[in-house]
């Protein structure tokens, strides 16, 4: 889970929402009367830096300092450091930064109960300071023969001008909720070059078009605000009938029994979801009304608009596994933590990134527990997986019985591992996982221990460099 969405108050849900609707028009402002036919880049550039600056000022009033603090820093790291010390530079500032403000959230000013809570657009600029600071040093501080290819693909060959730096930081598209992206990117999107890019990465010519289309975001964005407009429904009824104190109630603890207790968990976790399906649904939909977010063509030839977004939700609600599960929410955030963290580290890739993780979520109890119990049942169900699946694929009946049953357990696992998040502090967790009798933690490591791990597939963490398969091709 993540809390990267807005604010945390009353005041503040409603200034987020304000903003981001007037973010929705000005975008399509944005694209139509400010289009990179009629505007040139650096217009471009300044529109979307000054929209996003007042809304930022506008939703967290002083507290804003804070953010165009980290920038101007990071700004300073990006302009003096070596490129072959950029991305360290970069990398530690903006998390130290970070990380103090999370400390003072919580300590200071009692589990983020402010006025304004800042920390949302705080954890986006550094996901994206530190992005481009690696793209950086990549581009700069690297041979080209060391790279994966994604990595030079991505790779930013020349420092972004201040104006490109604090456009591409502080748009008004995604300053307030979102998502990170790639700077070659936002500046292919502002630019012009946004869409003919990806058709070409998907050979359009090569498939007998001789011209290259352009695709039109309506449709996406319409269906986008929908899928927002039920979310936000959902959160008004759903949300404020089940909210998560419930889970703490005397009823529930102590006199409802094991399975209603199961049930209602579900249903709590369940009800905690819209706000999220609605603050990343809105934000994918207001980069795409301004043009930006278009990822090419699917295997149908129909255009999509899926770069930028967070989430899968049909994915979500139909996974049939702990890994399908994370693998579609949060997707630009897993991105991140990919690319700055575990294809780059030497050492124990997946303890330092749940330790990067954690550390950019912010410092409640309730997040480490989630954290720690995710491990825990993704070790238990790849173990299950690898021992039981292969018996139910010899008919289709024994298949469908089989995806039924793990659809069942990963939700009511994804239920008990996520109630920590939402529930923030120790003492709700505990009262929690007590009346739970820690159930799932109990059967998690009894698989653990007595069930043998069977030896899979290794999947290679480190991405392919030009050099490793220049040396495949000479072997």
């Amino acid at each position: 889970m993540d809390d990267d969405v807005g604010p945390s108050t009353g005041v503040s849900q409603v200034n987020f929402v304000a903003c981001q609707l007037f973010a929705l028009f000005a975008a399509f402002w944005f694209r139509i009367y400010l289009s990179p036919g009629k505007t040139s880049p650096d217009v471009r550039h300044a529109f979307a830096t000054i929209f996003g600056i007042y809304f930022v000022i506008f939703c967290f009033g002083w507290y804003s300092v804070h953010l165009f603090v980290l920038v101007l820093m990071c700004y300073g790291i990006m302009v003096t450091a070596s490129v072959s010390s950029i991305h360290r530079y970069s990398f530690f500032v903006a998390m130290g930064y970070l990380t103090i403000c999370h400390i003072s959230r919580i300590y200071i000013f009692h589990y983020g109960i402010l006025t304004t809570d800042f920390s949302g657009p705080l954890m986006i600029v550094t996901q994206k300071i530190t992005t481009l600071a690696f793209q950086v040093h990549d581009g700069l501080g690297r041979r080209a023969e060391d790279l994966s290819a994604e990595q030079h693909r991505l790779a930013v060959k020349v420092k972004p001008s201040f104006l490109q730096y604090l456009s591409y930081l502080l748009n008004f598209m995604s300053v307030i909720a979102g998502p990170c992206n790639n700077f070659k990117d936002y500046i292919a999107f502002i630019e012009g070059r946004h869409t003919h890019m990806k058709l070409l990465e998907v050979n359009w010519k090569q498939r007998g078009f001789q011209s290259l289309p352009e695709p039109s975001p309506t449709g996406a964005v319409i269906r986008k605000l929908y899928m927002t407009l039920v979310s936000l429904l959902l959160f008004l009824t759903l949300t404020k009938t089940f909210p998560v104190t419930c889970l703490v109630d005397d009823w529930f603890v102590h006199k409802a029994n094991f399975l209603t207790r199961l049930c209602y968990l579900y249903i709590v976790m369940q009800a905690s979801k819209p706000k999220y399906y609605f603050a990343w649904t809105l934000a994918d939909a207001v980069n795409n009304a301004a043009g930006f977010g278009f990822s090419g063509v699917d295997k149908n030839g129909n255009f999509c608009w899926d770069l930028l977004s967070n989430l899968n939700i049909w994915k979500i609600e139909t996974a049939t596994s702990f890994k399908m599960y994370l693998e579609n929410w949060n997707i630009q955030t897993a991105t991140w933590l990919k690319r700055v963290c575990y294809e780059r580290v030497p050492w124990y890739p997946t303890v330092l990134t749940f330790v990067l993780s954690a550390l950019w979520h912010g410092v409640y109890p309730g997040y480490y527990f989630t954290f720690l119990t995710g491990t825990l049942v993704t070790v238990a169900a790849r173990t299950m997986r690898s021992n039981y699946r292969h018996y139910f694929l010899s008919s289709k009946a024994l298949k469908v019985a089989y995806d039924v049953v793990t659809w069942a357990v990963t939700q009511l696992a994804v239920s008990y591992t996520v109630a920590p998040f939402v529930m923030l502090a120790v003492e709700p967790t505990i009262s929690l996982y007590k009346s739970m009798y820690f159930y799932l933690h109990i059967i998690s490591l009894l698989i653990i221990l007595f069930l043998p791990v069977k030896p899979h597939a290794h999947i290679q963490r480190q991405p392919q460099t030009l050099n490793s398969i220049n040396k495949k091709k000479k072997d």
